[in-house]
């Protein structure tokens, strides 16, 4: 256990985390995530702005179990099309099954690079670079405001061929980063730095389904000192560039690609989701 995450059972996730962090008294996203979906690391700032969204949104548990289920059905689809290496941006607290499990459970040989910029979140993360005989797990301590960076890191072209295709995770992050801190421009470096064949993954909370809670939540978030964003269905398609949305297209999270159910029920977890490749 390193000691940024000291006060935290990783192993067995029996005990909340109670050692102060240097953030602790500010919210942070992949911990409240942790909270909504039952896990313990993480803080009384991040359960009162948790709490907060519950009351405005009673649903906030489902949507981000919808949310979770996604990156299984989306790395799942991606690795059946012959995707044997992920970068996933944003990761958060690993939460079972992880993308590497999914994708590892198809193609044994797949290389999965995580990336985030949270200590706590690096601290579980140290626990996944386990690696079997073929595939590899690795994870860099990295922003996606800084794609340069990221790119050009040893770590990085150690574990990926960026001239083979890749799948880019960008899993509920991008809400997180402003407009004005060059995210559009971060995220176009990243698909310009991948090959054709490649695909880009992405899901973004949206109050394109009630615009006054989910301002009113927004609000709350940035009194908190934490930036959330949500962006409607065309600024989200931004963020695709010209690759070539596939399957359903960018579409409610719970509607990708499109399972059973009626556009209520797809409509109740508020997020938009989709899938493009690289021409």
């Amino acid at each position: 256990m390193s000691e940024s995450s000291a006060g935290s059972e990783t192993d067995a996730g029996s005990e909340r985390l109670t050692t102060p962090h240097p953030d602790h008294l500010v919210p942070n996203s992949a911990r409240m995530y942790d909270y909504w979906l039952g896990g313990k690391d993480n803080y009384a700032a991040d359960r009162e702005l948790a709490e907060l969204f519950l009351q405005k949104i009673p649903s906030m548990r489902e949507m981000a179990r919808a949310n979770r289920d996604f990156v299984t059905r989306v790395t799942h689809y991606l690795a059946d099309q012959g995707v044997r290496q992920f970068i996933d941006i944003g990761t958060g607290i690993p939460t079972s099954p992880n993308l590497h499990e999914t994708a590892q459970a198809v193609a044994p040989d797949t290389h999965v690079v995580y990336a985030d910029n949270d200590q706590v979140v690096l601290a579980h993360a140290r626990a996944l670079m386990i690696s079997n005989e073929v595939g590899q797990v690795a994870y860099i301590d990295a922003d996606v405001r800084e794609p340069e960076q990221f790119l050009g890191s040893a770590d990085l072209k150690e574990q990926l061929d960026l001239d083979r295709p890749v799948a880019l995770m960008l899993i509920a992050v991008l809400m997180l980063i402003d407009d004005s801190e060059g995210i559009h421009e971060s995220v176009a470096q990243l698909r310009d730095a991948l090959p054709s064949g490649s695909y880009i993954a992405i899901t973004h909370p949206t109050a394109d389904f009630d615009p006054p809670v989910v301002a009113e939540v927004a609000g709350a978030a940035r009194a908190s000192g934490m930036t959330f964003v949500p962006r409607s269905h065309d600024e989200v398609a931004a963020f695709l560039g010209d690759w070539e949305l596939v399957e359903s297209g960018l579409v409610p999270v719970k509607a990708w690609p499109r399972p059973a159910g009626d556009d209520a029920d797809a409509k109740s977890a508020w997020y938009w989701a989709g899938v493009a490749r690289k021409p």
